[in-house]
């Protein structure tokens, strides 16, 4: 990180290339959690050649993987396509791809949000359940939305970083002690029709929705290398709940230690 900015500085891909009003949206939500987490958030636009985008997240010291109103490609994980399967953006997965390239390359901190998890997933070979409704039969409303503060709980496995992050944080531990939150239990948002099925290489499951085991949050396998992805929407909830500022506030700390 650059000393003359003590702001590590965190690359965020436009969430999608064809759904302007999304894209304006939701950007700024995580734009706001970032900089509130003491980073700089530097958006990439979609439509730059990828030169451009190369020397932009050369003087990024960490990656965010957004939502999107996207589904990806099931060519990717070699599926076939269901009729409940959206369209998928080719921008916004060619300049994912760039970003996980470099930053698994440099071993940079890797942080997806919905999508981003799905899209990490894929590029590390695993698989996606293109429509939980319909596959899994779930009783669980993943598609509630961003009226409903609350979906559902989560579950997390209590040996993980995940884990590890809600137990450090002065925040949640805090909460924790007070029966607030318990954080290995935590209430969600939820806004997503798809998951991670078979999870890819150097990656583990370490949350599922207890009620019908959809996955919730994936981590790296190497601790030296911090890589988490969740399926919910914690920027959504930044004001809110103790939880996500406390996933934010870890990813940007891992951002200003990377060398």
């Amino acid at each position: 990180m650059d000393a003359t900015n003590p702001k590590p500085r965190i690359a965020i891909p436009v969430p999608h290339s064809q759904k302007p009003e999304y894209a304006q949206r939701s950007l700024p939500q995580y734009v706001s959690a970032i900089e509130r987490a003491g980073g700089e958030a530097i958006v990439i636009q979609l439509d730059q050649p990828s030169e451009a985008i190369a020397r932009q997240i050369t003087d990024c010291q960490a990656v965010l993987l957004p939502g999107s109103a996207a589904d990806v490609d099931p060519q990717k994980y070699n599926a076939e396509r269901s009729p409940q399967t959206a369209d998928a953006d080719a921008l916004r997965d060619a300049v994912d791809e760039l970003l996980l390239q470099d930053a698994h390359n440099l071993r940079k901190p890797i942080f997806g949000i919905c999508y981003g998890l799905q899209s990490l997933n894929v590029w590390r070979t695993g698989t996606l359940v293109q429509d939980i409704a319909s596959v899994l039969r779930s009783p669980v409303k993943h598609e509630a939305g961003r009226a409903i503060a609350r979906a559902h709980s989560v579950h997390i496995d209590p040996i993980s970083n995940l884990a590890g992050i809600f137990q450090a944080d002065p925040e949640t531990a805090g909460a924790a002690a007070t029966r607030e939150l318990h954080p290995l239990d935590i209430a969600v948002n939820s806004s997503h029709h798809q998951s991670a099925e078979s999870v890819g290489d150097g990656l583990r499951v370490v949350a599922r929705c207890p009620e019908d085991g959809v996955i919730e949050a994936i981590e790296g396998t190497n601790a030296s290398h911090f890589v988490l992805a969740v399926q919910w929407h914690p920027e959504r909830t930044f004001d809110d709940e103790a939880s996500s500022r406390a996933l934010f506030r870890a990813f940007v700390k891992a951002a200003g230690e990377y060398h």
